[in-house]
């Protein structure tokens, strides 16, 4: 799965790389999560597009998204089948941006964190949906999505986000040309080399934490670093505002 990720390449390159018209202006982040708003890429009227979209995808049938399940990942082997996916998977494609990820392997009573570096930034496969409510309240969401995970993360946790490679940016995100069971056929679990796994901080279990020191490594028999201090707790709603 992935319930938390890594944003810390710098905006110029990160648009140079998705090659996308919008200057968003934002520093690094080291420990996004669900419920938050989350940069992705996506294509409107036929170009590359920047958006920030609340993490957790709320399917437009929904009525009350209060009383429906937080949907953070979708599973590539059912997202062509399953309500909450299809219309997305078909309609509403995007990449979502990222330098890595955190997974968490039990250990005994305990789970200890490990961060997945990306060799360099990649795009998770996500779909999105527009959401409009009784009130005529508005809310774009989105939610990545995962496949069974290669032999290097496999030890960690058995999924892991689907990374589109470069070169099949444009057949993911041209919904309008490639249907879904096409596209589809590009949800599988990233190369060996994409990620290297190691263990960080629990530091970063607490979602106020944001600070590049979440994602040192842990030296095997040595004390963790100090917990990074956390940030200024925010009102609820001032958390949906702005992922910066």
């Amino acid at each position: 799965m992935c319930g938390r990720y890594v944003i810390k390449t710098p905006p110029g390159l990160m648009r140079e790389t998705f090659g996308y018209a919008e200057q968003p202006n934002f520093p690094p982040r080291y420990n996004v999560a669900p419920t938050q708003p989350i940069p992705v890429v996506r294509l409107d009227n036929g170009r590359r597009s920047f958006a920030l979209l609340r993490w957790g995808l709320i399917p437009a049938w929904v009525k009350d998204p209060r009383g429906f399940s937080l949907l953070i990942n979708a599973r590539a082997e059912s997202v062509l089948d399953k309500p909450a996916f299809r219309n997305a998977i078909r309609r509403r494609r995007c990449l979502v941006p990222a330098d890595g990820f955190y997974e968490w392997k039990q250990d005994g009573a305990r789970k200890r964190p490990f961060f997945a570096a990306a060799k360099n930034l990649v795009a998770f496969a996500g779909v999105w949906e527009p959401w409009i409510g009784p009130n005529g309240e508005e809310m774009e969401t989105a939610c990545i999505i995962t496949a069974a995970a290669n032999r290097t993360l496999r030890a960690l946790h058995d999924r892991m986000p689907v990374v589109i490679p470069p070169q099949a940016f444009d057949m993911w995100l041209d919904c309008a040309n490639v249907d879904a069971v096409t596209a589809a056929a590009l949800l599988v679990p990233a190369p060996e080399d994409t990620f290297a796994p190691y263990e960080v901080s629990v530091a970063v279990n607490r979602t106020a934490n944001d600070s590049a020191a979440l994602i040192e490594p842990v030296v095997p028999g040595a004390e963790e670093p100090a917990k990074p201090p956390a940030r200024a707790k925010a009102k609820k709603d001032d958390r949906q505002a702005s992922l910066f």
